[in-house]
């Protein structure tokens, strides 16, 4: 369990906040706040395998299709009661929901390659019989259709008719002069739901009919002629008979969704999962983040550690990208669990330990982390933090009295699955006395069988450290030229201050300087002239290490082409031999053809005796030959960019422009195009040049029209190898859309075809055929 407070001081919420800008919901991103750590490793990386795999979603450009919807939970309470009916224009907003639902559901149908999502979502219906209604019932305002049924079609037609009568009558009237005379304006309008035309005041009695409404300044009469009244009435008639067939198409809507609301609620929460990890993946693709692997031990391993917030900001451009932090700690027999930091103020001491803190949070809670894959973190049951200025008025707590609190507490939670972190040790009281507490704390944590990082200035406990066993010093690393913080990590040596260079740098006057330097006296001086040449060789056997490094590079790339030369050698060996064979298969073939004309002349025994032998020098020829030009298939390790290979299905060598190991595919030039083809199509390169114009008229040559693929009878993996080479063709001959015949049968081929085209890299989409293209039997595919 981690407090709170700990993922407080690590700035936890801030990520949580970033992730949920991510949300299309309310309640995704009041889930995302609420996100903590998980206490049990299963569905610590069932988390992690749900994210990595809707990034492979996004990867190969076929992304969860989420939009915004609203939170429908208040709706369904609303509606359970029997004989509830919701307003029509609540209901609108149930509509966006089950579009994005139905969306989900159909996208998630045809998938195999997302095992863990589909066994979390892989249920979700859509209820598509509901949003059939609504999209029928409701325009996106919450306004009722015509189309909502037919009766309330018919009303409405009628109803417009009426109105039209009405006002046609009325624009009558007001032209007739006798009515004329007494009207103050020419206009038409309604008054109470009534239409009516505007008479004088005074003239109110000249005109047949009923007044309805006066104006504010008591001069116009609104007046609704007595001829239209029996057509008015009517009128009303059938907006009550509207209205009263609009409470039963809601109604019956309601009782609907009453029926299914348990079902419903369950699809949206999945729905809200969904969002969440789908933020949480889109947050990993923005910084790059990755999952660690998750130990059973006590280990921290991090590699190209950064800050995610220092990330966040170098990517909106207000700061500058991170010095990456690589830390070890635990582990393997005999390491070390304690890691006391030292360095100059401002040198990235706290940075260091908040990265190092907010990671694991992170990592804990199923997020990602900026961090090389390969780092990997333990399974913790606390993280325990002291750090900042906690001095309490309320409480009566000085700074020191504070840490102390808290250190106690610490001490008193600590186990062998704890990580503490603990900021400036031993400061705010006198230095001999707080750094003697800091040491016992230390050695404290480590007999609990804890792993600490802890920053400190004072010499002592970094002498304490040095000698303790199980125990490392760390430094953040510093320019001595500019007097400037480089931000990196050493381990294995401790750091300095540096406060009397900085104090130096800045200006303070040199008598203060050499008071300063007298005072320390020869002892620190002594020790901080260790320290420098301490660094001073590690930083020589790091620049040997380097160079070491760069041999080993150099030898490796020697190695690499020779055997490369050595491949193209024996390649050219095996033509040559393939040749030479070729050539005596040739020579066996015209004697044996010679030699049979000679028995069926002579018809001697031992003539046939003869021939017998020379058939088996024959077959021994056409197995050398074979074994020789044999299909041999190339690893993608050997390959690079630029190679020429063999293209099984175009029959020709070909350019080699990228290798995607990951995929197992490789983008290649053909003439003036690029195709891109899997790993299995490929072989040693047989000097078969392509002829121009390159594969429209090796189309023609196929007994299917060019633009067409008939799959009918096939079996579902011969369907596909055929498939691929007919994509690889139809890209390369620059085809815009092509025809896959495969019929409907048992539907597994159908199937089959579909989900090999869903993300396919030459594919930009694919429908099902019209009737008068094939119908269901028939998928029609538009090419990149």
């Amino acid at each position: 369990m981690i407090k709170k407070d700990s993922l407080h001081l690590l700035e936890f919420e801030k990520i949580l906040s970033f992730i949920a800008g991510f949300a299309n919901s309310t309640p995704s991103r009041t889930a995302i706040t609420h996100i903590r750590p998980f206490p049990d490793r299963d569905l610590l990386e069932q988390q992690f395998g749900r994210i990595g795999e809707i990034r492979r979603l996004v990867q190969i450009r076929v992304p969860l299709r989420l939009s915004p919807f609203e939170d429908i939970t208040p709706l369904l309470e609303a509606v359970r009661p029997e004989g509830a009916v919701l307003d029509h224009h609540d209901l609108a907003i149930l509509t966006p929901f089950f579009q994005v639902l139905s969306a989900l559901a159909k996208q998630l149908a045809y998938r195999n390659d997302i095992p863990l999502l589909k066994e979390l979502a892989g249920n979700l219906t859509g209820f598509p019989h509901l949003l059939d209604r609504l999209e029928m019932t409701l325009d996106f305002e919450g306004n009722i259709l015509d189309s909502a049924s037919p009766l309330l079609m018919e009303l409405r037609g009628k109803k417009r008719n009426l109105t039209a009568r009405i006002r046609k009558r009325l624009e009558e009237i007001i032209r007739e002069p006798k009515i004329a005379l007494f009207l103050q304006d020419e206009f038409v309008t309604q008054r109470s739901g009534r239409w009516v035309i505007p008479v004088r005041m005074d003239s109110k009695g000249m005109v047949a009919g009923v007044v309805h409404d006066v104006s504010n300044t008591g001069e116009t009469a609104f007046m609704e002629p007595l001829e239209i009244i029996g057509l008015a009435n009517e009128l009303e008639n059938l907006g009550a008979e509207i209205k009263g067939e609009e409470i039963r198409i809601i109604r019956a809507i309601c009782g609907e969704i009453r029926q299914a609301a348990d079902a419903i609620h369950d699809e949206f929460q999945v729905l809200v999962r969904l969002d969440t990890l789908n933020s949480i993946a889109r947050f990993a693709e923005e910084l790059g983040a990755h999952a660690p692997v998750i130990n059973d031990g006590n280990e921290i391993s991090l590699r190209e550690a950064r800050h995610p917030l220092l990330m966040l900001l170098r990517n909106k451009g207000n700061g500058r990208d991170p010095v990456p932090l690589h830390i070890s700690l635990g582990t393997p027999p005999d390491a070390d669990n304690v890691m006391v930091v030292t360095g100059p103020n401002a040198g990235g001491k706290t940075i260091a330990l908040k990265t190092v803190g907010l990671l694991l949070s992170m990592a804990l809670s199923g997020i990602p982390i900026p961090a090389d894959p390969s780092s990997t973190i333990p399974l913790i049951d606390r993280l325990l933090v002291d750090m900042g200025d906690d001095q309490s008025i309320e409480s009566s707590l000085s700074t020191f009295s504070a840490h102390v609190a808290n250190m106690a507490e610490i001490l008193g939670k600590t186990g062998r699955r704890s990580v503490v972190l603990l900021d400036e040790l031993g400061t705010g009281t006198e230095p001999g006395q707080g750094a003697a507490i800091s040491c016992g704390v230390l050695k404290e944590l480590q007999e609990k069988g804890a792993l600490v990082i802890a920053t400190t200035h004072l010499t002592d406990i970094v002498a304490f450290v040095h000698r303790t066993p199980g125990m490392t010093n760390a430094s953040m690393e510093f320019d001595h030229a500019t007097l400037t913080p480089l931000y990196r990590l050493q381990s294995g040596e401790p750091g300095q201050s540096h406060a009397i260079d900085i104090a130096r740098r800045y200006g303070m006057p040199a008598t203060v300087i050499d008071f300063a330097e007298r005072m320390i006296g020869s002892r620190e001086a002594e020790f901080h002239a260790l320290l420098a040449e301490l660094k001073e060789k590690r930083q020589r056997y790091a620049a040997l290490t380097a160079d070491l490094e760069n041999r080993e590079q150099r030898l490796d790339e020697r190695e690499r082409l020779l055997s490369r030369r050595l491949a193209e050698a024996e390649e050219a060996k095996r033509e040559a031999m393939g040749k030479a064979f070729a050539e005596a298969r040739d020579v066996v073939i015209a004697v044996r053809r010679e030699t049979r004309a000679i028995l069926d002349e002579a018809r001697r025994e031992k003539s046939r005796e003869s021939l017998k032998k020379l058939d088996q020098v024959g077959a021994e020829v056409d197995r050398k030959l074979q074994e020789y030009l044999r299909d041999e298939k190339p690893s993608l390790a050997e390959l690079s960019a630029g190679d020429t290979v063999f293209v099984k299905s175009l029959g020709f060598d070909a350019i080699i422009v990228r290798i995607d190991e990951k995929q197992q595919r490789l983008r290649l030039k053909v003439g003036q195009r690029e195709v891109e083809v899997s790993a299995g199509d490929v072989a040693v390169k047989r000097g078969v040049k392509i002829k121009e114009p390159p594969l429209r008229r090796k189309f023609t040559e196929e007994p299917e029209a060019p633009h067409q693929l008939r799959l009918l009878g096939l079996r579902v993996d011969e369907a596909l190898s055929q498939l691929e080479t007919f994509l690889n063709r139809a890209s390369a001959a620059g085809l815009g859309e092509v025809k896959i015949i495969h019929g409907t049968g048992t539907g597994a081929l159908m199937r089959g075809v579909r989900d090999h085209l869903d993300g396919h890299p030459l594919v930009r989409e694919f429908r099902v055929g019209e009737q008068h293209e094939g119908g269901n039997g028939v998928t029609m595919v538009t090419m990149r």
